[in-house]
């Protein structure tokens, strides 16, 4: 019975997406879309970074003002194809900013000085350890590569039931309510990335597709030293050699979802 449900969610989700629209660069499609668990086919090169497990650490220090996150933020966006949409409610975001109280809800510290409280910060898919996400996910459109901890997408299986969305308690998810296609300046479009279409979940996916040619993610190379990343499982990485000698808060660890982005405060 379990199976036979399956089976009809994955005709389903094939259908409403119009799975003719194959992807230039199939980094996040399954190499078997007609088996059980998808398997990313990122087509790694030789010079492919490789971790256990990566980590990003966002030094807040290094940030003096709300304009050091723009070309951050615009470097990710860009090379990822998100569209520019003017109404609130249908924006896409990778990487964005949020105040302190929404970013750390639950972390209270009175020792904290007041102008961190009042900082903003740069939110993003927290790539956990224990990814609800992944367990909401009822076609395995977003899974977990256990080689190396990122949690990924592949836009062919989804079927826009956003319940990835409500299980994501970081908000980290956005859908696409409308065509985001239209909405992507024809000189910025990257044809090396897929775009996506109406009805789709998309979110940060840690740059797997940069990884996989040997290139740090977009935002680490924009952010002047202020984004580190790394693989947590060698202690002679910088990211594992910073969370050691350094304070760090990650996002609503409350929840046990053990995120992979640390923060320097």
């Amino acid at each position: 019975m379990k199976r036979s449900r399956r089976s009809f969610l994955k005709i389903a989700g094939i259908s409403a997406l119009g799975i003719g629209s194959k992807p230039i660069l199939n980094a996040f499609s399954a190499s078997a879309p007609q088996g059980d668990t998808p398997q990313p086919a990122v087509m790694r090169k030789p010079e492919a970074l490789t971790a256990k497990h990566w980590a990003m650490v966002i030094d807040t220090t290094k940030f003096k003002s709300r304009d050091d996150f723009k070309p951050i933020i615009e470097a990710c966006h860009s090379i990822h194809n998100v569209p520019e949409l003017k109404n609130k409610n249908h924006e896409i975001k990778w990487i964005w900013e949020e105040g302190y109280k929404h970013a750390f809800p639950t972390l209270e510290n009175p020792y904290f000085e007041e102008k961190v409280k009042d900082l903003p910060f740069l939110v993003l898919c927290n790539h956990c350890e224990n990814p609800p996400c992944v367990r909401a996910c009822p076609t395995k459109a977003t899974f977990k590569r256990e080689s190396d901890g990122i949690v990924l997408m592949d836009f062919h299986r989804c079927i826009g039931c956003r319940f990835c969305m409500a299980a994501c308690p970081y908000g980290a998810r956005s859908f696409n309510f409308r065509d985001p296609r239209p909405f992507i300046k024809e000189e910025k479009i990257n044809l090396k990335f897929p775009r996506r279409t109406k009805g789709v979940v998309e979110k940060c996916n840690f740059c797997a597709e940069r990884l996989a040619v040997g290139q740090l993610p977009a935002c680490v190379e924009a952010a002047n030293g202020a984004i580190i990343f790394g693989d947590l499982a060698d202690p002679d990485s910088d990211v594992r050699k910073l969370v050691s000698t350094n304070y760090t808060i990650r996002r609503k660890l409350s929840l046990g979802t053990s995120p992979s982005v640390y923060y320097i405060v």
